[in-house]
């Protein structure tokens, strides 16, 4: 059974990672359950808001598990590990529901990264972000040099990954990564996701879909996602398919 759980709450689903002997670290099988987990949450329209949240308070999850990757052969690492972890984190982050990252503890290497993901961030005033790949002799290869760039002052991402420094929450929350630093993190999320259930499902959904357009996430995709959306509701589109089924010539209304 993988380490990484996905639970419901009505309308809340909650992927929740659960290996805090090694402080939350991402494993293949993790890797694999959360991409069976997006593929769920992608077909259900039931779901409005997603919550990711890890067990214990030390970590939330500190990269990608050594052991996982660190006898891989170069072909192995590049292709089947960065790749990966690259598809499976990008659906995470093209999920239509909105996504709250719940980060108490460290967040480290592809932890962050993991975070990194979601739409909003919440976290402990006690929590730690780092990237200390180059202190293992590797590089950031789910995106932390790539889409954390879009969250994170280029001066202190590149702090975090030459340096090695780590970033406190507040300095997170002060430069605009963490939405809410909060004693009760989980709880402070849980408050945001029942807010956004407040507001129209479509245009919530809809609205993130044209932020993460603006931020370049699957920007084609995102673009031609909304066409489909609009041209649907047509009568244009309704007179296509009738045709089609009739087999007739359309007669478009232009509507």
């Amino acid at each position: 059974m993988s380490a990484l759980h996905l639970q419901f709450h009505g309308e809340i689903a909650e992927l929740h990672l659960d290996n805090p002997d090694k402080l939350n670290a991402l494993t293949v099988p993790m890797l694999e359950a959360l991409e069976t987990h997006c593929h769920t949450l992608e077909n259900n329209s039931d779901i409005r808001v997603v919550l990711l949240t890890a067990e214990g308070e030390k970590a939330f999850c500190v990269g990608a598990d050594i052991t996982a990757w660190g006898g891989l052969s170069p072909f192995e690492f590049a292709r089947l590990w960065v790749r990966d972890g690259h598809r499976i984190f990008n659906r995470l982050t093209r999920l239509p529901q909105p996504t709250i990252a719940v980060i108490e503890g460290h967040a480290f290497g592809g932890g962050l990264e993991l975070a990194t993901t979601c739409d909003l961030r919440v976290s402990s005033p006690r929590a730690t972000l780092a990237l200390p790949e180059t202190s293992v002799g590797v590089v950031p290869g789910w995106s932390g040099s790539q889409r954390l760039s879009d969250h994170m002052p280029p001066a202190i991402l590149k702090e975090m990954a030459l340096l090695g420094n780590r970033v406190s929450a507040q300095r997170a929350y002060d430069v605009g990564f963490i939405n809410e630093v909060s004693e009760d993190a989980r709880a402070t999320a849980f408050e945001m996701a029942e807010q956004i259930l407040t507001k129209s499902p479509r245009a919530t959904e809809v609205t993130k879909y044209m932020i993460q357009a603006a931020l370049g996430e699957d920007q084609n995709g995102m673009i031609e996602t909304l066409g489909g959306g609009l041209i649907s509701a047509s009568e244009d589109k309704a007179e296509g398919f009738s045709a089609f089924c009739e087999k007739r010539k359309p007669i478009f209304p232009g509507k």
